[in-house]
C-alpha cells in the first residue's frame, strides 16, 4: 500500500470512527453516568472500529488517531440537540 492509499485509508476510518460514535455519544450525555447503558454506549462502536480497521489492514500504530477520532464523535454526539 503506497503512502497516498494509505492516508486516505487512515482519514477515511477517522471519518468513520467518528460518525459510527456520534449517535453513541448522543445516548450517552442522556442516560446515568456509569450505567450499563452509559457503558455500553461508549464500547459498543469498538468492535466495529477494530473489524474496519483490520480489514482495511491498518497498522496497531494507527489506534490512538482512532482512539481521538472516537472520543471526538463521542463528545460531538453528546453535545448534539434535537
Amino acid at each position: 500500500m503506497d503512502l497516498h492509499s494509505k492516508t486516505v485509508t487512515i482519514l477515511l476510518l477517522c471519518v468513520f470512527t467518528v460518525f459510527i460514535n456520534l449517535p453513541f455519544g448522543y445516548v450517552r450525555a442522556k442516560t446515568k453516568r456509569y450505567s450499563l447503558r452509559w457503558f455500553l454506549c461508549i464500547h459498543i462502536p469498538i468492535p466495529l472500529i477494530f473489524i474496519v480497521r483490520t480489514m482495511s489492514h491498518i497498522e496497531f500504530k494507527y489506534i490512538p488517531i482512532l482512539v481521538l477520532a472516537a472520543i471526538t464523535g463521542q463528545i460531538l454526539g453528546g453535545k448534539l440537540e434535537f
